[in-house]
């Protein structure tokens, strides 16, 4: 039998529905915990960054009018097209974080898990920090969470895959749409995940996957006039500062980066810390002679 040679893997980005490669063209190299080869993922440009800006927004209005009962079917379906290839993504995380399989099968499984999570949450969380108002006046006062717009999320750089999916899965599951930034060193199960995400019914544009260099694609985004929020889970203190200070100049909400384990069963703050709450005011009317009202 004549030996062949293995297709190796292309990595691409993920922004809008599509693969490009970076607009630049540049690439850069992975490697293991030990220094081996893996793959050479795209050094993503500014350019790519505005065009994540672009296809996000235009997906927006979409996904935030859908109702919140298909958004959870999507990230269900998510977690069931990922369970298909739980193989594939096993190796990936074993190779980017120097794992045994069985170790990396564990935060596979946790990544899983959190997406059905996420899936559950998403007709759940109006009617946990929604509600009606007590007033004192004939008015309804009722208060609703609405979708903050379009979030720079910066993936964690040490948990490749457990901690990515559990800063991107609350941004989508509220209606936000994403530009993801992916670990430095270690973006294969990032963009794998595009793969997943570009078959699981998710529409163009609500998540966008960016690798290459996090100060370089970062900066950009924290300046942009169209990015409403910023997660900095995968900045350092330096980094995160620059940042912050960019987003102030169109007010962006910021959520800082902090000690997390995403291992433990995440609570409802990173969803709420991109939500709105719109509160509205509405006469009630008298019904009848005794001044009764409804």
């Amino acid at each position: 039998m004549s030996d062949r040679l293995n297709v190796l893997k292309t990595y691409k980005l993920y922004v809008g529905g599509k693969f490009p490669r970076s607009e630049s063209g540049r690439v850069y190299e992975v490697t293991d915990s030990k220094g081996k080869w893996l793959a050479n993922a795209p050094l993503a440009s500014r350019k790519d960054a505005r065009d994540a800006v672009v296809a996000a927004r235009k997906a927006f209005g979409p996904w935030s009018g859908a109702t919140a009962y298909n958004r959870g079917q999507i990230l269900y379906r998510v977690a069931e097209m990922l369970e298909g290839r739980k193989e594939q993504f096993v190796r990936e995380v074993a190779e980017a974080e120097g794992l045994s399989k069985s170790k990396a099968a564990a935060q596979v499984d946790a990544a899983i898990d959190r997406w059905v999570w996420y899936a559950g949450w998403t007709d759940k969380i109006a009617q946990v920090v929604g509600g009606g108002n007590p007033v004192a006046g004939p008015f309804f006062n009722l208060s609703t969470p609405e979708p903050t717009g379009v979030v720079v999320v910066l993936a964690p750089q040490e948990s490749s895959f457990l901690g990515l999916v559990s800063v991107v899965a609350p941004v989508i599951a509220t209606g936000n749409t994403a530009i993801v930034v992916t670990s430095e060193k270690s973006p294969l199960p990032a963009l794998s995940l595009g793969e997943v995400l570009a078959t699981s019914d998710l529409p163009g544009g609500v998540v966008n996957v960016l690798s290459g260099r996090t100060a370089e694609i970062a900066t950009p985004l924290a300046a942009h006039q169209d990015v409403n929020a910023i997660d900095l889970a995968g900045a350092d203190d330096v980094l995160a500062k620059e940042l912050e200070i960019a987003a102030a100049d169109n007010l962006k909400r910021v959520l800082r980066p902090q000690p997390v384990d995403y291992a433990e069963t995440p609570g409802i703050e990173r969803m709420t810390a991109f939500l709105e709450t719109k509160t509205v005011w509405h006469p009630t009317g008298s019904l009848g002679a005794s001044g009764s009202s409804y």
